[in-house]
Formats: structure tokens, sequence, C-alpha cells
């Protein structure tokens, strides 16, 4: 039987109408108040009016906006004991190719911004005991592509950050997991072919594996889960 659902209250960071879209109407359904954080919240209404969310503009690299985003949801929603980080940046091109401001501020948002999220919702939760924080890795998370170095160097600092934080936090009450996303996540743009039904990832399927992480009792935590589509041969 899984633990009983005890969160009240989630913050994700990065949102947008993907996989951070299903999440919300996910913890939703479960009774959650939704606190919705992005650079760009204009796309964000239609699922901020369906589920009853709050939205926060928000550059993720800068420690001044996150610092205020968290006091923000504070304010208006309580503390949240759910911080989702899902923000990340890519620059593709041939190393020796890559403009190093571009490099650096990707690194920013995809790493540095989850440090900065991470601390901030730590410092709340370590005054209760309790809460869940977690981090959307990606293949690259645990693999460097050609042609994807700045990609890959965040992700790789993401999972070193998750599994220093779970370390440190876990005893003190604080869930922290990092999920490898390790595929396409599928979309109205990136449709299964025919021929390869479930190729790539549900963001409803892959919501209900966050849910179960935060369902899992604090006797079984996992620190790190990947998901990935069924019909991969790997």
């Amino acid at each position: 039987m899984p633990a009983k659902f005890l969160y009240k209250t989630a913050l994700i960071v990065g949102a947008g109408p993907g996989l951070s879209a299903s999440l919300a109407r996910t913890l939703a359904r479960e009774g959650m108040r939704i606190a919705l954080a992005a650079r760009d919240t204009a796309k964000l209404s239609t699922l901020a009016s369906e589920i009853d969310a709050f939205t926060f503009e928000l550059d993720a690299s800068s420690p001044h906006e996150v610092q205020r985003l968290f006091e923000a949801v504070d304010r208006q929603i309580g503390e949240p004991d759910v911080v989702i980080y899902n923000a990340s940046a890519r620059v593709p091109g041939a190393l020796i190719d890559l403009d190093p401001e571009a490099v650096r501020m990707a690194i920013e948002i995809s790493a540095f911004g989850a440090f900065l999220v991470t601390q901030q919702a730590a410092k709340r939760m370590l005054v209760h005991g309790r809460g869940s924080i977690l981090l959307t890795g990606a293949t690259a998370s645990i693999k460097g592509f050609a042609n994807s170095t700045a990609f890959a160097m965040g992700k790789f600092a993401l999972r070193g950050l998750a599994q220093s934080a779970a370390r440190e936090l876990a005893p003190k009450g604080i869930h922290v997991a990092h999920v490898v996303v390790d595929g396409g996540i599928r979309s109205a743009e990136r449709v299964d072919p025919s021929e390869r039904v479930d190729s790539t990832l549900d963001p409803d399927g892959i919501a209900e594996t966050y849910l179960a992480l935060l369902r899992q009792p604090r006797n079984a935590w996992s620190w790190e889960i990947e998901v990935r589509p069924w019909v991969e041969n790997f």
C-alpha cells in the first residue's frame, strides 16, 4: 500500500506546456495548490486557468529573483512542500564553434538555477523536517553527446547536485530525487511514427512516475530513477 499523500503545495520551476503541464495537472488532481514559474508566463495562462494555479515570472539563474519567487509563493499559497525543477537550456553546435557566453548562460539555467531553487526549498523544508525536491534530468545527465557540450555539462552538474543534496538532506526528512528522462517526450510537434508506437515518452506517464516518487515511504526512498520508452532496445 502506498504511503499516505501528505503534500499540499507544489512549485514547478521552468514550467511550460509539456512535462510541466502534465505534472501540474497530476498534482492538482491530488488536491495540491500549484505555483508555476517561468521566464514567459503568458504561455501558462490556459493551464493556470484550468487548474487554478498561480504564475510567477522568473529568471532561474538570478539569486535575487529565485529568492523573491519563494517569498512570493510563501505569501500567496504557502511554503511549497514539493519543488520541481524543470528548467534547462541547450546550445547545440561543434565544441570549437560555441559562444562561451551562451554556454555560460545555458549552464546557469540548467545547473546553477537548480542549485538556487534547491537551496531556497531546503531552507524552508528543514524547518519542518519534511518535503520533496525533484530535479528533471535527461539522457545527457549520464551520457554526453557530440555537439551537445553545454547541455551535457549542465545536466551532469544537475545530477551531482541531486546526489549530494539527497545525501545531505534525506537524513533530515527531505526527499531529493533526480529523474533521468531518457528519451524524447511526446507532444503535438513530436508524434510517434506509425511503425514505432510508444517510441516517445508520454508526459502524463512521466508525471505518474513523479507522483510515485512522492508516494514513496521514507524507509525506501529513491534518489534517482530513469524513465524510457518500453519499446527501446538498450
